[in-house]
């Protein structure tokens, strides 16, 4: 598998440092509010991508952090008259709402910056005792200069950086260099803080990072994931502080996914186009936003609109509708049967687009044409092994992008199933008005049926 670095711009083989398992850190929410779908995209592709390295047989120990102290847990709490711990409990609760409503899996780890502050602590003291950090006005900054190859990641010299920085640098009196960012806010009062050797205060929101990757992962892991505008200053200061700390590199591979643009603008509450996961599914549900996520290559930028959220249900219903297809004919099938010769040629595809920098849209494409040879298969009344073998592989390659999750038990439940039945039986009795009665029923429910030759067929309104 090929994966492009944003370190080296280009793509390159992905194998993992120690032959054996991937150590893979992803930039987790500041939970102060509801996630946004802006954040939904790093969520959804880097859940796959840890998908598919475990599909092709591979470990992956997969870190994402929840930020549980920062200048905005802070604001929200005085705003709400609450403590910044109630706050961070409460939206990391609501975080996983959403992420399971968007089948994100869980990380194998989810550690918390309140929960590593010794970590964080031993980190920047090595940094004070190696030179490449001082204290001032109660503060400890790093000295981005001391660190010759400040801007590698961005690919851009320190002047450059300055120059384009705006608002992401606080340009303060007494830093020594204006690009020299916190590694420990002094206390204030009525904030939460620490005792350090450096005095009462709590961690920047760069330093938490290097420590908790440190922690679980190692002083130098494979991938380092997260959205485009985390490239600087975060990332470029993650590496600065990990490698002046630990005398190694960082981290082997940095992946970084694309803008999302709503309506083809930029994402902004100024804007009034700034959405959060949990609004857009209450009206068209999580599986058609992750399915957006998906379907552009995880370096484009892709737009956001009501058209494609539409479409993007479309799509489903077609996927969705072949599966109901294939357990139709699976129920009527005769026994023996073979695998049809397309799979073999179908999962290649796959597995090419996949293997070439997670090329999710393509992988699509292959799993679409999946589904129009099976639909052409089915036309051929195939026996039993034959859909069987279909089937297992549509679950496979939908599995390995988070799709098609809302299975039949949850479309048609055990009352549902019941009343088909009761249905069936009244039209042997020639009972038709309990038989349409009950059609009817169904119809609110949802549930349309297809009464055909070899059974009754039902799909989803």
């Amino acid at each position: 598998m090929k994966i492009f670095n944003t370190m080296t711009r280009s793509k390159q083989e992905l194998t993992p440092a120690d032959g054996k398992e991937y150590k893979i850190y992803a930039c987790g929410p500041t939970v102060y509010n509801f996630i946004h779908i802006g954040n939904a995209r790093p969520l959804c592709v880097f859940d796959v991508l840890r998908r598919y390295l475990e599909y092709r047989g591979n470990k992956v120990n997969f870190v994402q952090n929840f930020t549980d102290i920062d200048d905005k847990l802070i604001k929200k709490a005085n705003e709400e008259g609450i403590t910044v711990p109630e706050v961070a409990k409460r939206y990391i609760e609501e975080f996983w709402v959403d992420a399971k409503g968007l089948n994100v899996r869980e990380a194998t780890t989810h550690p918390k910056a309140t929960e590593n502050i010794d970590a964080i602590i031993d980190i920047i003291s090595t940094l004070m005792e190696k030179g490449y950090a001082y204290k001032a006005e109660g503060d400890v900054y790093f000295r981005a200069t001391k660190f010759g190859e400040y801007g590698k990641l961005s690919h851009q010299p320190l002047e450059e950086l300055l120059a384009g920085a705006s608002e992401r640098v606080d340009a303060a009196d007494f830093k020594e260099n204006p690009m020299d960012f916190c590694l420990w806010k002094g206390a204030k009062e009525g904030e939460p803080y620490w005792e350090s050797p450096f005095g009462k205060g709590r961690p920047g929101w760069h330093i938490e990072c290097s420590a908790m990757a440190g922690r679980f992962l190692g002083k130098t892991i494979d991938i380092h994931c997260g959205g485009q505008d985390l490239i600087f200053p975060h990332h470029e200061n993650e590496i600065a502080q990990s490698e002046c700390a630990n005398g190694c590199t960082f981290a082997k591979f940095w992946m970084h996914n694309g803008y999302i643009n709503v309506d083809n603008r930029k994402m902004s509450k100024s804007l009034g186009n700034f959405f959060t996961v949990r609004e857009v599914a209450e009206k068209f549900g999580y599986e058609p936003i992750r399915y957006i996520m998906i379907s552009s290559h995880y370096r484009s930028p892709i737009n956001y609109s009501v058209d494609i959220l539409n479409q993007s249900k479309n799509a489903l219903e077609r996927l969705y509708t072949c599966l109901d297809n294939m357990n139709f004919a699976l129920k009527n099938a005769n026994d023996g049967g073979e695998a049809p010769d397309f799979l073999e040629a179908r999962k290649n595809e796959f597995i090419t687009a996949m293997d070439d920098d997670l090329n999710t849209a393509d992988a699509l494409a292959a799993i679409f044409n999946l589904v129009k040879d099976i639909n052409i298969m089915l036309a051929e009344n195939p026996a039993k092994n034959t859909v069987q073998a279909a089937l297992d592989l549509f679950n496979e390659l939908t599995e390995v992008l988070g799709l098609v999750y809302v299975r039949e038990e949850e479309l048609l439940d055990a009352d549902i199933e019941a009343l088909i039945e009761q249905r069936t039986e009244a039209r042997k009795n020639k009972d038709f008005a309990t038989a349409d009665r009950i059609r009817d029923e169904l119809k609110e429910k949802g549930i349309i049926l297809e009464d055909s030759a070899s059974g009754v067929k039902w799909r989803r309104a």
